[in-house]
């Protein structure tokens, strides 16, 4: 009977122990933190663009202070908002603003798995964090890297080579870097950074650079593969790329005679055997040369032999070109051309060449006014003294 009098004071008692007793202050504050990438993948070097959002579930205004807790050694981060950096935000009741936090992973860094917290503390000393976690997914390094998307060109030997490099500057500090190649004997190589000709270059840490190589061969190169390594070195780190040109060589012909001469002579009718010398003069094979002549009206030009199969680097071959020249010819000089081509090239010779009248017409000739002075003698003698 006492007890269950009691008992209504000890519902009262209870009661009014709830209604007065703090409740969770995280809770009670209203503010919540929301980023999508709670748990990412990145490499060394790089860096995590957070986009995050925080709400005000409360009935007053929140001004929060924002910063990163745990974060790892040697790891660095930046809170912006509407591209100014920021450290405070002030968030309406029953709205949200939206924050970008950068964290960049350090190049020297340990594979494994990495924690730190996203956190906001208002003016009444209210916290509230959201853990996010980054895992590092190698090994990090301290080095140069010198790479090409083409490393191998292929042109002739009077072609110059160009190739695009990037270098990537993977240590934490700035690195001054010195170009170098390992060309052949007589090659030029040059490298090229904006526009201009640069024997060295800087570049950041974790920042990439372009450049360009521009490689000449010799006057004197052979047809062939070259490899020519390219080099990147500063006092603490360098990078090699090796770059391959593929020279085909030269197409080079000339069509002359053994001792240069370009002229000769002939009689109507009468035919001249030239002696002509085909060289290759270029650093490739040539292939299939045919002869050919462009001669005046009713002249001919017979080769022998009228085709080459092939000619080596340095080569020559002898062809004799027969000219018969037209019977109706008159003295005085005439062109003939002449041509020796292969599909890759051709060359041209033109020779001038002197029609003489035969000694046999110019006799005649002498005989016949001969005649006539002495029939002009017989006349004077018969009919003069008349």
């Amino acid at each position: 009977m006492y007890t269950k009098k009691r008992l209504p004071y000890l519902f009262s008692f209870l009661l009014l122990f709830i209604i007065l007793s703090p409740q969770p202050m995280n809770a009670a504050a209203g503010i919540s933190i929301f980023t999508p990438h709670t748990g990412i993948s990145l490499t060394p070097g790089e860096t995590m663009n957070y986009n995050v959002t925080i709400n005000n579930q409360s009935t007053e205004i929140k001004n929060l202070e924002i910063r990163l807790e745990d974060m790892p050694e040697n790891w660095s981060y930046s809170v912006t908002k509407d591209g100014y950096a920021i450290n405070r935000l002030a968030v309406e009741p029953g709205s949200s603003e939206s924050i970008t936090i950068d964290v960049e992973v350090p190049l020297q860094v340990e594979k494994g798995s990495y924690t730190f917290d996203i956190v906001t503390e208002d003016q009444a000393g209210v916290v509230t964090s959201l853990p996010v976690t980054i895992d590092v997914n190698e090994q990090g390094v301290f080095k140069t890297e010198l790479t090409t998307d083409q490393p191998n060109m292929e042109g002739d030997a009077d072609s110059t080579f160009r190739y695009d490099l990037e270098i990537y500057n993977r240590t934490a500090e700035e690195q001054h870097y010195s170009l170098r190649a390992n060309a052949p004997r007589g090659w030029n190589v040059e490298f090229e950074t904006d526009g201009k000709k640069v024997t060295s270059i800087t570049v950041d840490s974790n920042q990439r650079e372009q450049m360009a190589v521009e490689i000449t061969p010799s006057e004197e190169v052979k047809q062939g593969e070259y490899e020519i390594p390219i080099m990147a070195s500063s006092g603490s780190t360098e990078a090699e790329v090796n770059l391959e040109a593929v020279v085909t060589g030269t197409y080079e012909m000339e069509l002359t005679t053994p001792d240069g001469r370009l002229s000769s002579d002939i009689t109507p009718g009468g035919d001249k055997v030239i002696e002509l010398e085909v060289k290759n003069t270029g650093t490739s094979s040539l292939t299939d040369i045919s002869l050919s002549s462009n001669t005046p009206p009713e002249w001919n030009v017979e080769f022998e032999p009228a085709n080459i199969t092939s000619l080596e680097p340095g080569e020559s071959a002898t062809v004799k070109a027969r000219v018969t020249a037209s019977d109706n010819a008159i003295a005085g000089d005439y062109v003939v051309e002449m041509s020796a081509g292969s599909p890759e090239i051709s060359s041209d010779a033109s020779f001038r060449i002197s029609v003489k009248t035969s000694m046999l017409w110019g006799w005649v000739g002498v005989l016949m006014i001969g005649v006539v002075i002495a029939g002009m003698i017989f006349l004077v003698r018969k009919y003069g003294r008349r």
